[in-house]
């Protein structure tokens, strides 16, 4: 995969040297550009940005230096082999980043990043580009940072992770929080490691009965219980038709019950008379 990432503070993505993502660009598994979009300004005060029409406050980066820097981004990665890109635009009025996202962009041979300062880029940027390449407007989280380095890392991380060779073992992905298929809308539960005892804390039994069925249930009953509690919306999501009988059981003894063809609800709790 290769990714191209156009900002004003290239020193912002030194991260991308580091963990995970410094050892795949190590082994040629990503390959990481960054370029500083200063060097398409074309006045001595590097100037990205102007004040937005219609007035208000902040201000907004201009179309000329993203356009040629895209332009010539596209050029040089088309002559170096590259194909298919996809440009993403990091941003909080874009659609939640999510799992299901992460996935669909580690299909992609190439990634355009345009992270954003101030109120954001001119509109008409994303709306040309999007003649010549799909868009993904994302968001990492409803808040807003200073730019859209942060979320860089954080989508590069994402994808990233989920390349062949990157991960030390190929399907430890695969029982992630929101992983696609059994854990899709369901947060991952504990996990434990040596020693079996911690300042009088002992793990769960199950993990060291041997019997991988039981272990298996375990878990799946604690990513419900951890899901319930921390993010009930996911629980309201759910088709209960993607559940088995035990899923439901579960369910039901933390206080979900189905709709009939429709989806769960949280029961209130009993009152007593």
């Amino acid at each position: 995969m290769r990714l191209d990432v156009v900002t004003i503070f290239p020193e912002y993505l030194e991260p991308l040297n580091v963990s995970l993502v410094g050892k795949a660009r190590a082994r040629g598994r990503l390959d990481v550009r960054v370029h500083d979009l200063r060097e398409w300004t074309h006045d001595r005060h590097n100037t990205v940005d102007d004040t937005p029409y219609g007035g208000g406050p902040g201000m907004v980066m201009k179309t000329e230096p993203w356009g040629d820097a895209l332009d010539e981004t596209l050029a040089n990665g088309y002559e170096s082999g590259a194909h298919d890109p996809v440009l993403v635009v990091p941003t909080p009025s874009g659609r939640p980043f999510t799992q299901e996202v992460a996935v669909e962009l580690a299909h992609r041979p190439w990634l355009i990043f345009t992270p954003a300062r101030y109120e954001g880029i001119d509109r008409r940027v994303m709306d040309e580009y999007a003649t010549r390449m799909p868009v993904y407007e994302v968001s990492i989280g409803d808040y807003v940072l200073a730019g859209g380095e942060a979320a860089v890392l954080v989508i590069t991380e994402a994808v990233a992770r989920l390349l062949p060779g990157v991960l030390g073992n190929a399907e430890s992905h695969q029982d992630d929080s929101f992983a696609p298929g059994a854990m899709a809308n369901l947060l991952e539960g504990p996990v434990y490691t040596k020693p079996p005892s911690w300042r009088g804390r002992a793990i769960p039994d199950v993990l060291v009965s041997g019997h991988h069925g039981k272990i298996a249930r375990w878990r799946r009953d604690e990513a419900f219980r951890r899901t319930a509690l921390n993010r009930p919306d996911l629980i309201e999501r759910c088709d209960p038709a993607a559940f088995d009988k035990k899923d439901r059981e579960t369910l039901s003894i933390l206080g979900w019950a189905p709709e009939p063809g429709g989806r769960f609800w949280r029961r209130p709790p009993a009152v007593e008379e």
